[in-house]
Order: C-alpha cells, then structure tokens, then sequence
C-alpha cells in the first residue's frame, strides 16, 4: 500500500518542475532568438516572446547565405557532413563492436580474455588523450578534409565490445547446441541468431553513438581545413567569430535549433527499442 504524503508529493512535484524548467528555458530562448530579426537581439532586454521572422531566418539560414558579409558554407551542408560522420562512427562502432563481441565470447584462442582486457583498458583513453598521433597518422594517410578521417579515428569502441560481450553472455548455450544440431555453421549462428536476439541492444546503442558522433566539435576542428567539410557544431562556434561585428544571433540560435533535430528524430523514432535495450536481461 502507497501512503499518501502531501509534503512528500509537494516536494517531488517542486523538484520535477525545477528541472522542466532548468532544461526547457534555454530551448526555449533560442527558440525567440530564432524568431526575431538581428536588430531586436542587439536591444535590452533580452525578448521572452516568439517573433516574426521565423520562417524568414529558417530560409535564409538553412538554404541562402546566413551569416550577412561572410561567404560561408550553407548550413544544410554542414548538416550533411555532422550526418554522414555521425551514421559512420554510429555504424562502423557497432560492426566492429559486434563482431569482436562474438569471437570473445564463442571463439576458444589463446589469449582471448588478454585481448578483450587491452580493449577495455582502452576505455582510459579518450580522443583527447590520444589525439595528436591519430591526427599524424590521418594526415600522413591523407585523409584530411574528407567523411574517412572525421569518421574512422572514432570507429573503435571498448564500451560497445564489452556491452555486447554481457549480451552474449545472456544468451543459453542450448541455442549454441541447437544451431550445432541444425548444422548451422559460427557465420549463420551470427545472423540467424545473435543478430535478432540483440536487436533492442543494437538500436539503444546505436541511439548513443549517433548523439556521440553528432555532437563532435574537438576532432572535426582539427582535421578539416576545407569550409566545404565543416560540421554543424563547429560551425555555430565559427558563426560567433566570423565577424568583426556584433554576433547575429537570430542566425545563430536558429543553426543551433536545425542543430537539434536530428538527433531528436532519431530518440523519437528509436525511443521503444532504446529503453527496451537497457532495460531487457533475459534473452
């Protein structure tokens, strides 16, 4: 029985509202940014309110000129690149991650667990740490200003390994034997089997790396030269110093909202097999 405590609802109710609000507001403010004209965001105070210009900065910014005085790339472009990068590192992590998954868990070589440790040891490195030599060897392979340097450095995850090795190891040997009976050889196991069973893992990850690949800033900034490769998130730092003049935030809050679609549509879409994904056990 659930007793019935009106502080205690009081609070909670308090607590749930304040981060609503904590995390609306500054979506919110870019929204009326976004809606009004340059001039009205250089007054005082800022404006609550939505404008009337929202359709006439969504044009201009996503298919005309943007930012007035600079030759930029459009922003649907730059929305191309973020999305080819951030399928590539999202699909590359979970086929690799997959496939070293599956030969630790069901294929019996010598120092298998030594190698799933070194990868996991990789977890302690991050693309900060390691940064400056991949960017050598990405340079000296040519692969600056191009969807293979921004996407391949990324590809490598110890987190999706070991996430699908405990998958793995969830699944009952009696479905090994099985597939054994059947003459199913380890490749049509993989497909048949494996593939379907972690299918809600497969897309609550793949949610996880997208947003991942979507929101690179530090990698995208080093290695591409050319306007023509910049990404979405680099971009709106780049729109804030690429005048010699006060920034233009109608523009600006508006890239930062075409910013946050994408990786909306895809939780929106992917939502039912992102939360059955981490929360399933049994397989």
């Amino acid at each position: 029985m659930v007793e019935h405590r009106p502080m205690l609802t009081l609070i909670t109710h308090i607590v749930l509202i304040s981060g609503v609000i904590m995390i609306a507001l500054p979506i919110w403010i870019t929204f009326v940014a976004a809606s009004h004209d340059e001039v009205r965001m250089t007054q005082a105070p800022i404006p609550m309110m939505p404008g009337s210009h929202f359709w006439e900065n969504f044009k201009r910014t996503l298919f005309g000129s943007g930012l007035s005085g600079n030759e930029i790339t459009p922003v649907w472009w730059m929305l191309l690149n973020s999305l080819v990068m951030a399928l590539s590192i999202a699909t590359g992590k979970i086929a690799i991650s997959l496939l070293s998954a599956f030969a630790i868990v069901y294929f019996k070589f010598p120092f298998r667990m030594g190698f799933f440790w070194m990868i996991f040891l990789t977890l302690m490195l991050p693309v900060e740490v390691r940064i400056l030599p991949t960017f050598e060897v990405v340079a000296n392979l040519g692969l600056l200003n191009s969807y293979w340097g921004l996407s391949i450095p990324l590809i490598a995850s110890a987190t999706a390994t070991f996430m699908f090795r405990q998958v793995f190891l969830t699944i009952s040997d009696e479905m090994l034997e099985s597939a054994r009976i059947d003459g199913a050889g380890p490749m049509r196991f993989f497909w048949d089997i494996l593939l379907p069973l972690s299918r809600t893992n497969i897309a609550a990850l793949f949610v996880i790396l997208f947003i991942y690949g979507w929101n690179q800033y530090l990698w995208p900034l080093l290695i591409t030269t050319d306007s023509d490769m910049t990404t979405i998130v680099v971009s709106i730092k780049q729109m804030l110093e690429a005048a010699e003049q006060s920034p233009q935030w109608n523009i600006i809050m508006m890239t930062a909202m075409l910013a946050m679609v994408p990786p909306i549509l895809v939780v929106i879409a992917m939502q039912k097999l992102f939360v059955q994904g981490l929360t399933e056990t049994d397989k």
